[in-house]
């Protein structure tokens, strides 16, 4: 008889698959409970831990995950599947379902791995980084469709889908200026900090992951449950919503794709696996027009990576970071390195101080702090008089389809071009975009300015019945009888007046659009 010896590397690799029962759970496996279309549970025969070929392919997996660096691996998912490890229950019935499902529907991977395509090699490198499962390069897919405006009927918004308070928890900011569940950057670190936290509560994948979708504690109560009732507790036995019940074998279907396109007939496509992306951190308040320009790149793609920005200018005093292609984070660093840190990034306007006007309230309506404001202005306190004039940064224009428009406003249709003047900062003066600008005038992308020219400046929308208007704060004001007084919504009062919350303080002014009639009634 002859005998053949399988490689040593084999050896050990298969003999330890069979002894861990190809799982990354931590408990044992019971008969499942699945719910039928009627609401009941029924008992499910205990799938087989793994024919021959799919343990052959575990194994080949194995080894090709000991000889491949994630680097050197040929695309982004050929990487993506040496940090495969949820290994359990790949062929359940409710996965299965979900197979027939995206090989029935390929654009949903095709549209969704064109949205990923720039952020992918960053948010793997950082799931390996953390040792954590390769398959959660692919839970954005059932979430959101990696579509960083994604937003649902719950308020969940950006590629994770993080509600409002989880979201403040992780410390991502949302206010009028920047939404945090939408930076792909500062979002993917909140989202496997919240996994991690997940899976060290309840041991097991699954489970962490119905906790991420459903909450820990719903999660926690149907385990609870299932325990009382002498049942399984495992993910395949909880009674959970249809959703939660739905989200892993959703990702477990995709995995199956991405992990055998061939076998299944459908087509991934290739993602370099190579970074696209560098953060810059200018260190201070930045218009990403201007910043398109020191980076060489159109100012669509700078707004297109950085997603979780409402207008055109980066948070006056939070956050200022920027994703940029990596050849263009270059250029960028270069340019501020030559300009020195002193240099502004963000156009001033000149605002002229009304009577009830103060400090506290003119740097509140323009995203600042008190301090800065002095500081821009070279005041030793806070006394201001009527009639002075003050510099103070613009907010920048709503970048379209995003929240926190800022409010309308009136311009000359024409203007002058004087010495030192750039597209950029003329656009900025009047709140124009630099791309309106030029388009509006037909000037060419290099085209130079000379003092004289005379520029047509585009028209703003402005609503003619309704007017700009002063009001200083009374006593026992609050927003919501103030938004009643004047009937305008409490969200326009904070934009319109760069509020973070609801609180305001009597004498105080704030700034108000509203209807020329009810501007009249208030005399």
């Amino acid at each position: 008889m002859i005998i053949r010896l399988l490689p040593l590397p084999l050896v050990l690799i298969v003999g330890a698959l069979l002894g861990t029962g190809c799982s990354l759970h931590d408990k044992p496996r019971a008969v499942a409970q699945v719910a039928n279309p009627t609401g009941s549970a029924e008992p499910v025969e205990v799938l087989r831990p793994g024919s021959r070929r799919e343990l052959a392919q575990d194994a080949g997996r194995a080894l090709r995950q000991a000889a491949t660096k994630p680097e050197d691996a040929p695309d982004i998912w050929s990487r993506a599947r040496l940090g495969f490890a949820m290994t359990e229950n790949l062929h359940h019935p409710r996965v299965e379902v979900y197979k027939r499902h995206y090989r029935q529907h390929p654009n949903i991977i095709t549209i969704a791995s064109a949205r990923a395509e720039p952020f992918v090699h960053f948010i793997l490198t950082e799931i390996e980084r953390r040792g954590l499962p390769g398959e959660l390069l692919l839970l954005p897919i059932v979430e959101s469709g990696y579509a960083p405006e994604a937003t649902s009927s719950g308020s969940a918004a950006g590629i994770w889908q993080f509600i409002p308070g989880t979201g403040e928890h992780f410390g991502l900011i949302q206010d009028d200026w920047y939404d945090g569940r939408r930076d792909v950057y500062q979002s993917t670190h909140a989202a496997l900090d919240y996994l991690e936290r997940l899976h060290a509560r309840f041991g097991d994948w699954y489970l962490a992951l119905a906790a991420y979708n459903f909450g820990q504690g719903n999660v926690a109560r149907a385990i609870a449950a299932n325990a009382a009732a002498g049942k399984p507790t495992d993910y395949w036995s909880l009674q959970l919503s249809s959703e939660a019940m739905s989200y892993v074998p959703r990702l477990l279907a995709l995995r199956a794709l991405i992990d055998e396109p061939e076998r299944h007939g459908v087509r991934i496509p290739v993602i370099a696996n190579e970074p696209y992306l560098r953060p810059v951190d200018p260190g201070r308040q930045a218009d990403l027009e201007y910043i398109a320009e020191l980076a060489g790149v159109e100012f669509t793609e700078i707004a297109r990576l950085n997603p979780g920005y409402h207008r055109t200018v980066t948070h006056p005093y939070a956050a200022q970071h920027l994703l940029l292609p990596a050849s263009a984070a270059g250029e960028l660093e270069t340019a501020l390195r030559e300009r020195g840190p002193d240099h502004g990034l963000v156009p001033h306007a000149e605002y002229e101080v009304r009577a009830g006007d103060n400090l506290g309230g003119i740097a509140r309506r323009h995203g600042i702090g008190v301090a800065e404001l002095r500081g821009m202005n070279g005041l030793d306190g806070d006394l201001i008089r009527a009639g002075q004039r003050l510099r103070v940064p613009v907010t920048g224009q709503a970048i379209p389809g995003r929240n926190a428009a800022p409010p309308p406003s009136t311009q000359p249709l024409e203007y002058t071009v004087r010495s030192g003047d750039s597209l950029w900062t003329i656009a900025r003066r009047h709140e124009v975009g630099v791309a309106g600008l030029r388009e509006t005038n037909g000037l060419p992308h290099d085209a130079l300015l000379q003092p004289g020219q005379v520029l047509e400046l585009p028209h703003a929308a402005v609503d003619p019945d309704t007017t700009r208007m002063e009001y200083r704060i009374r006593p026992g004001d609050s927003l919501g009888a103030i938004s009643r007084r004047f009937d305008v919504e409490i969200q326009d009062l904070r934009r319109w007046n760069s509020l973070n919350g609801d609180g305001i303080r009597a004498g105080d002014t704030l700034t108000l659009y509203v209807a020329r009639r009810v501007a009249a009634s208030e005399g």
